[in-house]
């Protein structure tokens, strides 16, 4: 059966298609009772809003569009809720997509955006898409970066100072008596995976006599933590880190899962750990795990404000906001 039409409604409710529209865009125009008869015309005839329709005749849809690195990632999801809660009260949906660190998926996921009208784009990017951003601003959809900032600070961001946060890990580290430093971390591409080692390398550099070792992984997961915890926990003692500090807490939890359970070696007392996100799951480990606290639903907030704040007036100056990252200590590194 064809789908009611908004002529169809109009008919039943005897108003005019003017009137019909005005119910739909701007009922405070219409007169109660009549808005009342049109809606129920539409419930009878279970009439169904065309979009898409709408969205050629504005220009531009009620919706914002989010790119994560990871959907796995409790981080990201965070970050999300925040920024869906914010859209929200401004009226706005969110549509969620994972490039799972892929440059392509990122690169599919725009197109889709630009397909769908999106009114800006929030995006913790794999590289470096700022050519891609300024063709879609110069077609009217703004772009906020989270989680990391432009290379050429063309486009307003909000992350957190992740060198300062590799200094923390690092000196609180060298602090409680370690010397042998093992960073857990990649790919090297990531920003942010950069950032956190550029952090610690300046701040073992300050202290002669600390040593610390790459360990470079192929993503930040649970399963790669683990990977590179059985490696580490393969190594005679002479040779092993007595501290590592992993790019986040899934590497941080996948290490504890190899080095604690499986390689029967005690946390913190033969090797210190630090993770990075301070994601939910990081106090509820089997060892609580110290890590650096990023607020995450701060960032999605303000992304969110920043972006409808730009998309309503395109000449705004791009605006960097830097939050400071906080090291939360618990037994996986206390001891």
């Amino acid at each position: 059966m064809a789908s009611a039409s908004v002529k169809d409604v109009a008919a039943l409710a005897r108003v005019s298609v003017g009137t019909v529209s005005n119910v739909l865009n701007r009922p405070e125009l219409v007169a109660p009772e009549t808005v009342e008869r049109v809606t129920q015309a539409m419930e009878k005839l279970s009439y169904v809003r065309n979009e898409a329709a709408r969205q050629l005749r504005l220009g531009h849809s009620q919706a914002l569009g989010l790119i994560t690195l990871s959907g796995g990632n409790p981080f990201f999801t965070d970050l999300a809720t925040a920024a869906e809660d914010a859209a929200a009260d401004a009226g706005f949906s969110v549509i969620v997509g994972n490039s799972n660190d892929r440059k392509d998926r990122e690169a599919g996921y725009l197109s889709l955006f630009e397909e769908l009208r999106v009114r800006g784009v929030l995006l913790s990017p794999v590289g470096d898409p700022a050519a891609r951003l300024r063709r879609m601003r110069d077609r009217g959809i703004s772009a906020v970066l989270v989680d990391t900032v432009s290379t050429d600070s063309s486009f307003s961001s909000v992350s957190v100072d992740d060198v300062a946060g590799g200094a923390l890990a690092a000196a609180h580290l060298i602090g409680s008596g370690r010397r042998r430093l093992a960073y857990v971390g990649g790919p090297i591409e990531i920003r942010q995976v950069r950032d956190r080692l550029a952090g610690a390398r300046q701040e073992v550099a300050k202290h002669p006599g600390v040593t610390l070792e790459v360990v470079d992984v192929g993503a930040l997961t649970v399963q790669e933590g683990r990977a590179a915890g059985a490696v580490i926990a393969s190594r005679p003692v002479s040779d092993r880190p007595d501290a590592v500090f992993a790019a986040n807490d899934l590497l941080a939890i996948g290490l504890l899962q190899s080095l604690f359970i499986n390689g029967r070696l005690a946390i913190p007392q033969e090797i210190a750990l630090v993770g990075y996100d301070d994601i939910q799951f990081a106090s509820a480990s089997v060892v609580p795990l110290t890590s650096v606290r990023q607020p995450s639903a701060l960032i999605g907030r303000t992304g969110v404000e920043i972006l409808l704040q730009e998309a309503e007036d395109p000449e705004l100056q791009p605006r960097h906001v830097l939050y400071q990252p906080e090291l939360v200590v618990r037994e996986s590194s206390a001891g």
